[in-house]
């Protein structure tokens, strides 16, 4: 174990399988949300679910059981998964701003003529290092309202015109992510606009728990594809934490303490998480600078707090990745053994299959294999969260320049 900039670091959750009273932060992704946060997805146009891909000869390679991988690559059109929680997330709050909120969200109901005048009067923003900002452009586009999103400085020219192409009006700050999402903070509170970040503190809650909520469609298609198989391991990549802590939430709430080893996989210099669990008074603790890394989506150095609640008390092991295992990861998916299927996956999106490459290869790494107690029986469930979404830098680094 190491905490060099050129290794892989870990700190296991000595919490994380202590019996625990109270579960009232995960009760926000029982199944009664899920069928909401479902029911609402189904209802947006040209949706469809995103394939599960086994990897059976990497498998065997790897001397374990099962490898599936989730690809988001083809969600919604957007190329990443953060389209269900700003969708979701959005809506929610345009319906209780025009006063049609229900009990089950449909998409249909921002279409009436009505509507639509209310709408177009509505400004959302958002702070975002890359897909959450298009998603949330994208949902605007579709329901009505305007955008204006935020990215921090080190934004590929790439990323900013994926969101500026979808109507929003993008721009690059002096600042890291964290000073993007306050400075979006600032210019709603004042402005009166519709802040839509799927990162919590306090007094800011209820629009991330509706971004997190709405990533249980994608939980949910996961194990309808597993049909019936119940992986042994579930790694998850993790940035303000909003999408491992409803992952997180969504096995506890599925399996209970028979849930399977959950691994949180974060970016070495914006490791917030592993930070603040290795400090271990409880607590969240903030990671400052310019959080460098090519994982632009994991380049988050403050946990969210409703996000830290639930990883904090039930994920197994947190873990820190340099930029070297995400690369790995994007060429091992896109140059697949035969008879695997190739996958597009981005820098943010393929740090877990790299992760679990290395650990289940590299001799020095043995020790984590051995705590996360990975046999050859091991079936693992991964999530390529992104594909190319800066296609240029994806090309250089599967080509390996």
């Amino acid at each position: 174990m190491s905490d060099s900039g050129e290794k892989i670091s870990w700190f296991p959750n000595p919490r994380a399988r202590v019996k625990k009273t109270n579960n009232a932060a995960t009760l926000q992704f029982s199944g009664e949300h899920i069928k909401k946060v479902r029911h609402f997805h189904q209802s947006l146009p040209q949706f469809k679910p995103t394939p599960l891909i086994q990897l059976s000869t990497l498998a065997r390679h790897l001397k374990i059981t099962d490898i599936r991988i989730k690809d988001e690559s083809h969600r919604c059109g957007l190329n990443a998964f953060k389209v269900l929680g700003a969708s979701y997330a959005l809506s929610w709050e345009l319906a209780k701003k025009t006063g049609f909120a229900g009990d089950n969200l449909d998409f249909s109901q921002f279409q009436l003529p009505e509507n639509q005048i209310r709408l177009q009067a509505l400004t959302c923003i958002s702070a975002t290092d890359g897909n959450h900002g298009r998603a949330v452009a994208w949902a605007a586009r579709q329901l009505g309202c305007r955008a204006v999103v935020y990215m921090p400085k080190g934004t590929t020219p790439a990323r900013l015109k994926n969101v500026q192409n979808l109507g929003a009006e993008a721009s690059i700050i002096d600042g890291n992510y964290d000073d993007a999402v306050r400075l979006a903070a600032r210019h709603a509170a004042c402005r009166q606009w519709l802040l839509i970040q799927d990162t919590s503190w306090p007094g800011y809650e209820e629009i991330p728990t509706r971004a997190m909520q709405g990533y249980l469609t994608m939980f949910a298609e996961a194990f309808d594809q597993l049909a019936g198989v119940t992986p042994t391991h579930v790694f998850v990549q993790c940035g303000v934490g909003s999408l491992a802590s409803s992952l997180q939430a969504y096995l506890l709430q599925k399996f209970g303490d028979k849930r399977p080893v959950m691994v949180v996989v974060e970016a070495a210099d914006a490791a917030c998480f592993l930070k603040s669990i290795r400090v271990g008074d409880g607590n969240p603790h903030k990671i400052g600078g310019e959080l460098n890394t090519i994982m632009a989506g994991l380049s988050c150095g403050e946990p969210s707090r409703l996000a830290w609640e639930i990883l904090r008390d039930y994920a197994d092991m947190f873990v820190a990745c340099p930029d070297f295992v995400t690369e790995k990861g994007m060429r091992i998916l896109g140059n697949p053994f035969h008879g695997d299927d190739r996958v597009v996956s981005g820098e943010s999106g393929a740090v877990t299959l790299g992760l679990l490459f290395y650990l289940l290869t590299a001799p020095r790494y043995a020790p984590l294999k051995e705590a996360l107690n990975i046999s050859p029986a091991s079936c693992v469930l991964l999530f390529s969260t992104e594909g190319d979404t800066d296609p240029e830098r994806y090309r250089k680094i599967v080509w390996g320049d």
